[in-house]
Order: C-alpha cells, then structure tokens, then sequence
C-alpha cells in the first residue's frame, strides 16, 4: 500500500515541476510593469506595459489550466501502459465530467443548493475550467478523475473486441467506459462537493488564524515526510489547493503580487495564509549550515572528498529549492539529525512568521528573489530584511547544533567513516561490457552519461528480469522488484553517482538527483 502511495505522490510531481518557471515569469512581469521599481516606461498604456502585458498573459497559462495540468501529469505519471495515450484520455474524460456537473448545476441547481446564474469565481463555488462553467473541484477532483482513468486505463486498454468492433477497443474503449463513468461521478460530486466547499472554507479560516503553531506544525510535517515521499501529501492542497485560501497560495500571491508590492501595509495582515508557504527557507538558508557541519567534523584527510560531494547538494538545495540529495546523504547514517533537522526548519518558519514575514517561499533562491524579494523590496525591506537576519542566524544554529551532535554521538557522517564502503569505479571497459551486455551500443550522443548511470543502477538491482515497476519524482528513482534479495549494496547504487536509497520491501528508492527522468528514460530503455 505504502508503494502505491509513494508512486502517487510522485506521480504529482510531473505538473508541480512546471510552476516554477511560470512562477518566475510571472514574477518578473510584474516587476517590469511596475513604475515605483522600472519608472514612467511602465505607466499602463505604453508599448512597454503593454508587451509586458501580453507576455504575462502567457505565463498565466499553468496557473490558469492547473487541473487540466494535473490530469494529464497524473495519468503520466500513474499508467503502467501507453502513458501518452493514458494522458489523452484522462483529457476528454475529465472535460466530459465537466461538462456533466455543468449541465447538472446548471438545470437543476436548486436540488443541488447552487446558484449557477453567478459568475465563476469568488464566493460562488463555481469556476471555468477549459472553458466550462462548473463547479470549483480544484486539483482535488483533478486528482480524483485522473485516478479513476489510470484504474479504466489500465484495467481496459488491452482488451481484445471482436473484429467488427474493433474501433472501438483501446483508447476508445477507455473513453466509452469513462464516459458512462462519469455520470454517477458528476452527480455525486454536485450533491456532494458544495457542501464540502463550505467545509473546506471553514477550514481555511481556522488554519488561517492558528498562528504561529500552525505554520510551525505544517512546516514540520512538510519535512519530516520526505523520507516517505509523502509530504507531497502536505504542501500540496495548501500550495496549489483550497486548503488556505482559493486556487491555492501560489496562484492567489501571484494575482495580487502587484497589489502588495504597491502597499506599505504589513503583509502578514493583507495575506496571513502566506505563512503556510515558508517551508522554502529551510532550504535556503539550513543546507549552508549543515554542509558546514558536515565539513568541518569530517577527517581532515577526507574534506577535499567531502567538499566535492557538499558543493553540487548544496547549490541545488539553495538555488533550486531541491534538498533531497543534501538530506539523503546523512538520513540513513545518522536518522537523528535529520528528525532535529525537520524540528530547526519547523522553528525557523515559525519564528519568521511571528515576526511578520509571509509570502510564496516554498521553492530555491532563485524563485524568492523573483516572486518575493525583488517586487516587493520598495516597500516592504524591513520584512525581507527581517528574514535574512532571522535565517542568517538559524544557518549559524543549524551548524553549531549539528556539529555538537556529530561529534557527541561520533555519528559517521560524510568523511567521519573508519571504513568506508568499497565502491566499484567503473572503467570505460566495464561499461561496454555492460552495453554490449543489455544490447545497447555506444553511440557518443549527450545521453550516454545517463545511459552509463542506467546500466550501474539496472545491474545493481539485479538485472531487468528482476525489475517489476519503474516510476520516478523529482529527485528519485522508484523501483519495484521481484526479488528484494537480489538487489546490492547501496554501495553498487553510488557507483552510479547516487546519494542514497531508500528500501521498504520490495519497494526502492534511489536517490538520482534532478536529472532523475532521463536516468528513468535511459533506465526504461535497456529493459
């Protein structure tokens, strides 16, 4: 069960990975159109606000067709067969259920206690959706259709009709099936779901007011669940969900960025929800200081080894806001650390919110000073340098608390290690053998370094007639196997340049690195 979870939670991560960019784009569109910060060339009118205009009217489209973006990512993700043709599906049966609760809505509202003659938006409970006026069901009912076609999908795709109805079997059999489907779907989800719409706005509220222990509970959860690969779970409905506040923190600070940056009125009152989403400092300013420790507790002989290692990890955590190879190279040496870890994060996100800072920080360096920072430096440095200092000092806890507790308890970090693990360097020779092995030839092309990865990961979890299922997230390879006996040592897998694996059963995790879907691609090539 926990693998089909963990495989869903990182099936979420197919869409979450494109609102970063967007995101940024945004960000800096309203930068650019803004006169405090760019002058009169930005007053609305000119041809500068106006290409401006039109280029941030692209960088809408994922925030604007976010469900459809989850339906189609989801099936992706989850389909263990004909993915594309999955996502297409997933497509017109999810439109098809649009269109169902519409016409439901629409002729007999009454029944289900909604006013369709209300414009989509606000307080109404309705929305467009590809163009669709329908009830507001979010990623959540996304995420539910999408579910229901993957289960059609896979359970129908290949189902062999008699010739003359051969038109109708594959894709189209899926679709017919979804299509009957969905009409019991779209009646429960108008008799339902208004209802749930006034809970879910109960909800917000009283997350809205739980203050500071809230964001700290929320934060610690977000974190001490990356092991799992659950802690999607967390962040999601409050990022891009209802959980705080409609469509999600990220879409809703998006829309009124412009609106705050323009105010010198405290933020924490204009947008309190924003406290939800300041997971991203730990990122930022934690990964400093527990590279730090890392360093300095390790061998003196062994630094030069250590820092090759911490340099490219911590980059990515800050930068990127990806943290998965920094954390994953001490969680299984030293569980401790990583649970003191997720303890520091929660409290720095706390403390930061208790002195005033909110925003959309979940992500790297690089989306804060775009979304945050930068647009609303003018009139709101005092908060931004607020939180510099605060997480400035929690750098300073975090390598003070680390290294206390590795030299405390001897815990055998990176460079502490009396033996270390013997890793097989493969040679150029090692990997044509390989190649030559699995029928794959050297071909040169910019992919052969994750091909060499693919083959060292293929050959340590005991060749492809041991492999059951392949998926991946952001940063991980999920693997299932046959035979859990036959897969090597995580040495084998490092070989490879992995930082780690996770193993529960049958079930592995390796732990790639952002180049995970081309590893993935590369992977599912020579099986």
């Amino acid at each position: 069960m926990m693998e089909k979870v963990q495989r869903f939670g990182g099936a979420m991560f197919t869409p979450v990975l494109l609102f970063s960019f967007s995101g940024i784009m945004v960000a800096l569109c309203i930068i650019f159109k803004n006169p405090m910060l760019v002058g009169s060339i930005a007053n609305e009118g000119t041809t500068w606000f106006s290409v401006w205009s039109i280029i941030e009217d692209g960088a809408w489209t994922v925030f604007n067709q976010m469900e459809l973006l989850f339906v189609i990512g989801l099936a992706i993700g989850l389909a263990k067969k004909a993915n594309a043709r999955a996502a297409m599906e997933a497509f017109v049966i999810y439109t098809t259920f649009n269109y169902f609760v519409s016409g439901m809505v629409k002729y007999f509202g009454s029944f289900f206690g909604v006013d369709f003659t209300l414009e989509a938006g606000g307080e109404s409970g309705l929305k467009l959706i590809g163009g669709i006026k329908t009830l507001d069901t979010g990623i959540i009912g996304a995420i539910v259709i999408s579910a229901i076609v993957v289960y059609i999908h896979d359970r129908f795709f290949d189902t062999k009709l008699p010739d003359f109805l051969g038109v109708f079997q594959g894709s189209s059999l899926v679709v017919i099936i979804g299509f009957f489907a969905m009409l019991p779907v779209a009646f429960l989800t108008a008799l339902v779901w208004p209802k749930l719409q006034i809970g879910i706005s109960s909800m917000q509220g009283f997350l809205a007011t739980s203050g500071i222990f809230g964001v700290w509970l929320y934060t610690f959860l977000e974190r001490i669940l990356i092991p799992t690969g659950l802690h999607h779970f967390i962040y999601t409905p409050f990022i891009f969900g209802p959980a705080v506040v409609e469509g999600g923190i990220t879409k809703y600070w998006m829309a009124h960025l412009n609106e705050y940056s323009q105010t010198t009125e405290p933020l924490k009152k204009l947008f309190p929800e924003g406290g939800f989403a300041l997971h991203g400092n730990s990122k930022i300013f934690a990964s400093p200081g527990i590279a730090a420790a890392f360093y300095f507790t390790a061998k003196p002989e062994n630094r030069k080894k250590v820092l090759a290692i911490l340099i490219p990890t911590t980059l990515t955590a800050v930068l990127a806001g990806i943290t998965e190879p920094l954390e994953f190279t001490f969680l299984f040496v030293a569980p401790v650390l990583f649970v003191v870890h997720a303890v520091l994060a929660a409290t720095m996100a706390a403390t930061m919110y208790g002195f005033g800072v909110v925003g959309d920080m979940g992500g790297g360096f690089i989306d804060l000073l775009a979304k945050n920072w930068i647009p609303l430096f003018a009139n709101h440095k005092g908060m931004i340098f607020t939180q510099l200092v605060i997480g400035l000092a929690f750098t300073v806890i975090y390598f003070l608390i680390f290294r206390f507790l590795i030299l405390k308890f001897n815990f055998a970090t990176p460079g502490r290690e009396d033996n270390a693990e013997e890793v097989k360097l493969y040679s150029k020779k090692d990997f044509k053998e390989k190649q030559a092995k699995v029928g794959v030839t050297e071909t040169g092309e910019p992919n052969s370094q994750y091909l060499d990865r693919a083959i060292i990961f293929l050959d340590a979890f005991g060749g492809s007639e041991n492999i059951e299922k392949v998926n991946n997230c952001a940063t991980r390879l999920r693997i299932t196997v046959k035979d859990e006996t036959k897969v090597q040592p995580d040495a084998a897998f490092k070989a490879g340049g992995a930082h780690g694996v996770v193993r529960n059963g049958k079930a592995f995790q390796v732990i790639v690195g952002l180049d995970v879907p081309q590893v993935r691609e590369q992977f599912e090539k020579i099986l």
